[in-house]
């Protein structure tokens, strides 16, 4: 049978979900079809296909706290799959027409109540790496972006290793973080150590914001209270 796909694995992305059930976190894997065993004692749902976890992502019933994108997803799909196998002519080629499949790091990224607060998304790419991730992330409105070289020469697609810079915004700046050659499972716990620094850092601030805030009320109201 004929189909159009990339080599990826899924390794990095199983690597996280594997990785953040380790930290403590809550872990629902959506994934397309892989040869490779989900993290025991998490939710999944292999064998996907873009549509259908497009309304899942955009409908849960428990909205993540964080949103992690590491599926090589296609961004096109054939517009008219075939029933039967499609025979060589020697006449002509046969005619693929092809259709947009729904971005799903651009609509989860959408501001609104269901977004994630913090949402997470990959850019495999060949050239200009980090030119073409810093665009990424201004087009698909998410906080980070994890960018990777999947030239045929560094073997990182189905691969066990990856080279990673990690991107994330910083006001009107993009901040850009390399990382060395690592396995995809040394990277999985570094991001997710990153995730979770990131989580108590701005937890710190909202504890600091709200007993500053008490502060200042308890100011005015006993300002209120001295007599004239």
């Amino acid at each position: 049978m004929r189909y159009i796909a990339n080599r990826s694995s899924g390794k990095q992305g199983y690597a996280i979900a594997a990785a953040a059930q380790a930290a403590g976190a809550d872990v629902t894997l959506i994934s397309g079809p892989v040869d490779l065993d989900a993290p025991e004692g998490g939710d999944g749902d292999a064998g996907g296909n873009p549509r259908a976890t497009c309304w899942r992502g955009s409908k849960p019933p428990c909205p993540p706290y964080i949103a992690i994108f590491a599926a090589a997803v296609a961004d096109w799909r054939v517009a008219n799959e075939g029933e039967q196998k499609l025979k060589k002519s020697e006449t002509a080629l046969p005619p693929l027409q092809l259709v947009e499949n729904p971005d799903l790091l651009a609509t989860i990224s959408k501001p609104g109540e269901k977004r994630p607060p913090l949402v997470i998304g990959f850019a495999a790419e060949t050239e200009h790496l980090i030119d073409n991730a810093k665009a990424k992330l201004k087009r698909k409105g998410c906080d980070w972006i994890v960018a990777n070289d999947v030239s045929p020469s560094t073997g990182v697609m189905g691969g066990d290793r990856n080279t990673v810079h990690l991107l994330s915004r910083n006001g009107d700046d993009i901040e850009v973080d390399s990382w060395p050659v690592m396995t995809k499972e040394q990277v999985a716990v570094a991001l997710i150590a990153h995730i979770a620094e990131h989580l108590l850092t701005k937890s710190l601030q909202a504890n600091s914001e709200q007993a500053n805030s008490v502060d200042s009320e308890s100011i005015e109201d006993n300002s209120a209270e001295k007599p004239a």
